[in-house]
């Protein structure tokens, strides 16, 4: 178990000391996120920017912080670079496509999905989303297909099932009968 808010004042220390050691900025700025002060997370992750630091994981997590803060294009930008330094790590292709699924961008979202699975075929939040995506596009064959596929490895993976029985009864209500079933489905985030 981590001690965060010991390593904050650590932390603070080294940085007091030499101001532009860039790991100090980002290692602060993690350690601020995990212990809930997303503020001053961002702003020292945004230091260690300014500072040089080109870190596949710090851009993943600047990402993610401008996620969860609805900050979408922001996020964008910054996980395109993340999937730069880090293109054989599964969670920044992820990550990518969440945002891209988010903003609509369906094409772009499936071929980062794509990617994620490809690098771990085991991530299940990937597959689940690959699924999502093709429903979105209505191709419904395609993403029945995967969430079958998916709980044939995993059958113990909830959202896959829920989404299954979403696109059943959507599909039985019939197309004249049926609302578009696309918002009902389990998301990962």
């Amino acid at each position: 178990m981590e001690d965060y808010p010991a390593a904050i004042r650590r932390h603070l220390i080294v940085i007091h000391e030499h101001p532009n050691n860039a790991l100090a900025h980002y290692h602060l700025g993690f350690a601020y996120g995990v212990t809930g002060q997303h503020r001053h997370e961002l702003s020292e992750y945004r230091r260690a920017v300014e500072l040089g630091l080109d870190d596949w994981q710090l851009f993943l997590n600047l990402g993610l912080v401008y996620f969860e803060d609805g900050r979408l294009a922001n996020a964008t930008e910054v996980l395109q670079l993340a999937t730069l330094l880090g293109p054989d790590q599964p969670e920044t292709h992820f990550n990518l496509g969440l945002i891209y699924e988010r903003r609509g961008m369906l094409s772009d979202a499936e071929q980062e999905m794509l990617l994620s699975v490809t690098l771990n075929p085991q991530e299940v939040d990937a597959r689940n989303t690959l699924g999502l995506i093709y429903a979105e596009e209505g191709r419904y064959t395609l993403a029945r297909e995967e969430w079958s596929d998916l709980l044939v490895a995993d059958p113990a993976y909830t959202p896959a099932r829920q989404n299954l029985a979403i696109l059943e009864r959507a599909q039985r209500a019939g197309p004249r009968n049926a609302a578009d079933p696309v918002d009902d489905f389990a998301r990962v985030r």
